[in-house]
């Protein structure tokens, strides 16, 4: 059955007020669908809950905190890493409440290794990405943080599901050699696809043994990574899906093929006619964005089932109801590609 999600973030501040809207959203939607709840991640909140902040609150016996020109590795926790674990314990606790005796999947995303290298700079040198050893240990204390933050999710809610998202929206980069050094004067140099997919790997067996249902890796606008996440044995990839061409949609047929499931974050709906199934905004062009180029690839239609839709492009308007909003036009969309499958 075609699931929808999302990826983690949401506008505003008030994080329960956010998680009480993912869960009331994607456990009603409607049938022929599956929804699919997602711990929520409120950057506006300020430092340490960043993308780059919160994933150093995962790093097992490793620490951060902010320099001069971003997150840096410490030699000793402080305010800014206390800082950071504070806003993971306040959205374990608003997940508790607001998804008290929920029973199925439970969508949570964290900082991926290459992604998570690619931002966080050494305590005194350059970004962890261009130091292998860096890279390395930097792996392994996310793979022990992420399994003991899955451990405190399944605590919060036991009748969960756990599915973990890897953002890995910085892999293309790592991968092509496009991550700049901490002057801008040159780049680092590429990682091995071979690396990468060993270093995924690391982290989605961890989060196996701690009760992991799927492991997905989230790799944003860019299709080239594809070959390199299938490599690394998980259970899908996600992508930002507007705009590929050709061979980017041969790269994910070889992956569904392959066995690898599709996480496709679609572009934002725009206004439209009114209709009785979409109201006034185009969730039917939303859905082409999906349904036109996998026809075209000659994938089969029944496959749909088997894909995870969710929200690619952030709100216009970056509020909680703008959020709320595009989650629903996604839910909508869904329902649009749902019917696709079981019409073949």
């Amino acid at each position: 059955m075609t699931a929808v999600s999302g990826l983690g973030p949401w506008e505003g501040t008030d994080v329960l007020e956010a998680q009480t809207a993912v869960m009331g959203e994607l456990t009603g939607v409607p049938s022929g669908l599956a929804g699919w709840p997602f711990l929520v991640q409120l950057p506006a909140r300020g430092y340490g809950a960043d993308p780059t902040g919160r994933g150093s609150a995962l790093l097992a016996e490793m620490s951060a905190e902010l320099g001069p020109h971003g997150w840096q590795l410490a030699d000793r926790p402080g305010r800014d890493s206390s800082r950071a674990a504070g806003y993971l314990r306040a959205d374990l606790d608003a997940l508790a409440i607001a998804a008290y005796g929920y029973v199925g999947p439970l969508v949570v995303g964290a900082a991926g290794p290459l992604t998570l290298a690619a931002d966080l700079y050494l305590a005194r040198g350059d970004r962890v990405l261009g130091d292998a050893g860096a890279v390395r240990e930097l792996t392994d204390a996310l793979a022990a943080g992420t399994a003991e933050h899955l451990a405190a999710v399944r605590v919060a809610v036991p009748g969960a599901d756990l599915v973990l998202v890897l953002d890995e929206t910085r892999l293309a980069p790592a991968l092509l050699g496009r991550v700049a050094n901490f002057s801008g004067s040159s780049v680092l140099r590429a990682v091995v696809p071979g690396v990468a997919s060993e270093l995924l790997r690391t982290v989605a067996e961890a989060a196996r043994a701690a009760g992991a249902q799927r492991v997905v890796v989230h790799c944003g606008a860019s299709w080239v990574p594809v070959r390199t996440v299938v490599g690394a044995g998980v259970d899908g990839v996600g992508l930002t899906i507007a705009g590929f061409n050709e061979r980017g949609w041969d790269r994910i047929g070889e992956a569904v093929e392959h066995g690898c499931g599709l996480w496709a974050a679609l572009p934002a709906a725009v206004p439209g006619l009114a209709s009785s199934r979409t109201g006034s905004r185009d969730v039917g062009g939303q859905a082409g964005a999906l349904l036109e180029p996998w026809g075209r690839v000659g994938l089969p239609p029944a496959a749909l089932r088997d894909v995870v839709v969710v929200a690619g492009d952030p709100p216009a308007a970056p509020t909680p109801d703008a959020a709320r909003r595009g989650l629903a036009d996604v839910i909508r969309a869904a329902e649009v590609i749902a019917e696709r499958a079981e019409d073949a």
